[in-house]
């Protein structure tokens, strides 16, 4: 069993200029057990180490993709790790999926509302829809999918509500790093929707909405 049981992954093309995802990594680095790569600072030239990487996916039981939604889709250095290094042979065969009990956690950002996220909507699919192909990832490859961790509304949500839903993200990568193969998967109902010194934050945020932000924003 390794030291550490989760393994985050971000892929963000200019952390730098990230209003959202960029603090929600400072946050997470305080929780243990639990191995960070920051694919953009890794891989610049998009030349993965594929057996590296391999070796790290064997090693952890949780693979946390951290990542804004960008055209309906991961970014393009997630999409060139997830062509290179779930190969067939490692991922799977012809017999079946080869990453059987280890758990496939999703966090994201949109630059849109909830509510726009839907048939009457601006943009028509809902966020279930819209990660269908790396649901679909999980079950080619046997690994369990767990329910995504969204955040809306990158233009207007809060600095006291991001920063709360910074610390549910940090509670959540500690909670996957205590498990030690006892859970697959932490249910998102369950992460606080408040912490001691949260008295005065305005609402949950599981409920923020979302309008227009350019992508390095996110």
């Amino acid at each position: 069993m390794p030291a550490n049981q989760a393994l985050v992954l971000l892929a963000h093309p200019d952390l730098s200029r990230s209003k959202i995802n960029s603090p929600m990594w400072d946050e997470a680095q305080s929780a243990r057990g639990v191995t960070f790569r920051n694919l953009y600072d890794l891989y610049p030239d998009f030349r993965i180490d594929i057996r590296r990487e391999q070796q790290l996916v064997r090693d952890h039981q949780v693979i946390i993709f951290q990542f804004p939604t960008q055209w309906y889709s991961v970014p393009s250095l997630l999409k060139e790790w997830l062509d290179a290094v779930l190969q067939y042979g490692f991922a799977y065969d012809h017999d079946g999926p080869l990453l059987t009990r280890k758990t496939l956690q999703v966090v994201t950002s949109t630059g849109s509302t909830e509510a726009d996220y839907g048939p009457e909507g601006l943009q028509r699919f809902s966020m279930e829809e819209l990660l269908r192909p790396l649901e679909q990832t999980a079950a080619r490859t046997g690994m369990t999918w767990a329910p995504p961790v969204i955040l809306h509304d990158a233009r207007g949500v809060s600095d006291e509500d991001l920063r709360l839903h910074a610390r549910r993200y940090r509670f959540l990568l500690s909670a996957y790093a205590r498990t030690a193969g006892r859970c697959r998967v932490v249910p998102v109902r369950e992460l606080p929707r408040r912490f001691p010194s949260d008295a005065g934050l305005a609402r949950s945020p599981g409920a923020f909405a979302d309008r227009t932000r350019t992508a390095s924003e996110l």
